[in-house]
């Protein structure tokens, strides 16, 4: 009985990348940097085409103006990040674990999308039409709720002391929106190291505990006559 090679796939028939999807993905990639390093009020589509090298009659067929540009860098990367960290809560187990696996995660996307990050930043509180900003704010809230709710769980099952759940989440959001501004990529530890250590000092405090001194004995009546006799 004979056999037959089975035939390879033609080039035809193999998917090759949109050269749309690249040239688009290039695109937000220089958006993001000029965001990220100018701010997002202080770049124009005119920057952007000028570092892409092309018209800006060209990047008109991609974005029309600049509030697609924001659905694309701060939704879209917002999303991205709630994804992430609920992601990573799920897969924990204690709420104390679940504080962690959120900030280790959030980190973690600093380290993969520093210019995303910093980006999104810049232009969720610069500019944005009503409706974009709504969208934006809800998306917010939703990722710092995941964190409060944690926290939340941890007072309740006794594994942390009783405190405000929204004044804690903004503590460790604070330790971790500000990272950007000192940390560098190319460091000996990455985002997500410095959170690990970060979370050690945060969660367990400064302030080494010491064991309580015994109370002070004083010796017997007859004795102290004695010592002073």
């Amino acid at each position: 009985m004979s056999t037959s090679k089975a035939a390879a796939p033609s080039s035809a028939s193999m998917e090759a990348p949109d050269p749309l999807d690249t040239r688009e993905n290039q695109l937000l990639a220089i958006a993001r940097a000029l965001f990220a390093r100018h701010g997002y009020d202080r770049t124009s589509l005119r920057d952007i085409a000028e570092e892409a090298k092309i018209t800006k009659a060209a990047l008109y067929y991609y974005f029309p103006n600049k509030d697609a540009l924001f659905e694309r860098v701060v939704l879209e990367s917002m999303q991205s990040l709630y994804d992430e960290t609920s992601k990573a809560v799920a897969r924990a187990g204690t709420p104390t674990d679940r504080i962690r696996a959120f900030m280790e995660a959030s980190a973690h996307v600093q380290d993969h999308g520093r210019d995303r990050w910093i980006a999104g930043s810049n232009a969720f509180w610069q500019g944005a039409k009503e409706g974009q900003r709504l969208a934006a704010l809800k998306l917010r809230d939703s990722y710092e709720n995941l964190l409060r709710q944690c926290i939340a769980d941890g007072v309740a099952a006794g594994e942390l002391r009783p405190m405000d759940p929204a004044m804690a989440g903004r503590l460790l959001l604070s330790a971790l929106n500000h990272m950007p501004r000192w940390h560098k990529p190319d460091g000996k530890l990455s985002a997500a190291q410095v959170m690990q250590q970060f979370l050690d000092i945060l969660m367990h405090g400064l302030i080494k505990e010491t064991p309580a001194s015994p109370p002070a004995t004083r010796p017997p009546a007859r004795a102290r006559k004695s010592a002073t006799a």
